[in-house]
């Protein structure tokens, strides 16, 4: 069976509701990131943050996965794939995609402050002041924030250098680490990216696809199954 690695990004997500900082120069959802999504933040207005993060954990669970979400779990049927997400969200998991690899962490999860190994499922949309995890330190969201490392990146490389078909959807691989995946994927590999706007890529042996996500991951898909 042919492994199939898909990358996706915030284009995929949007087509659902939901906003990314990149889409308004430099500001998320009326914030600056670094007021609302790096570890001096945490430290400076933990509050502000935490109400910031149960904001958009209750848009992502008030969203729906698109048509190109639910498209990638189709390929299930002939191919063994493993889909690579930049999203917070849980999108590919309520389409029914069954291996799924969080780069930047799960805003439907939270984590201890102290030690990001410990992490809990969040009942609903809202993480509260004053709840701890078994440490007794202070919940945040189990997400990857600027100026963090981000943990899953070396899995991912080591998963893309076994992709017999990549897929970039929603992303414009011009933030790292994830942009670097694809240097990781054989030569060989067939590669394709989705994406409504015309990328400045540098990929060789691509197939691009300059087409929204709810319509270029739907008939990509349709190909890949004939």
């Amino acid at each position: 069976m042919k492994k199939i690695v898909v990358l996706t990004g915030a284009g995929i997500s949007a087509e659902s509701g939901l906003k990314t900082f990149r889409d308004a120069g430099g500001l998320w959802e009326g914030y600056r990131v670094q007021d609302v999504a790096t570890p001096e933040a945490w430290k400076r207005d933990p509050l502000l943050v935490q109400t910031f993060y149960n904001e958009r954990r209750k848009a992502v669970l008030d969203a729906n996965p698109n048509s190109a979400h639910l498209a990638l779990t189709r390929l299930e049927e002939k191919y063994d794939v493993t889909i690579i997400t930049q999203n917070i969200d849980n999108l590919h998991e309520r389409a029914g995609s069954s291996n799924v690899v969080h780069l930047h962490g799960l805003i439907t999860k939270s984590q201890s402050d102290k030690n990001p190994l410990l992490t809990y499922d969040i009942s609903g949309w809202e993480l509260k002041m004053g709840e701890y995890c078994e440490l007794g330190s202070q919940l945040r969201p189990h997400v990857v924030w600027f100026g963090e490392a981000v943990p899953m990146i070396e899995y991912a490389q080591r998963i893309c250098k076994e992709a017999d078909i990549f897929i970039v959807i929603g992303t414009s691989l011009q933030v790292y680490p994830a942009a670097g995946l694809i240097d990781f994927v054989p030569a060989k590999s067939k590669k394709y990216l989705v994406d409504k706007n015309q990328p400045e890529t540098r990929i060789s042996n691509v197939e691009l696809i300059i087409k929204s996500s709810t319509i270029g991951v739907v008939e990509l898909v349709d190909r890949l199954l004939i």
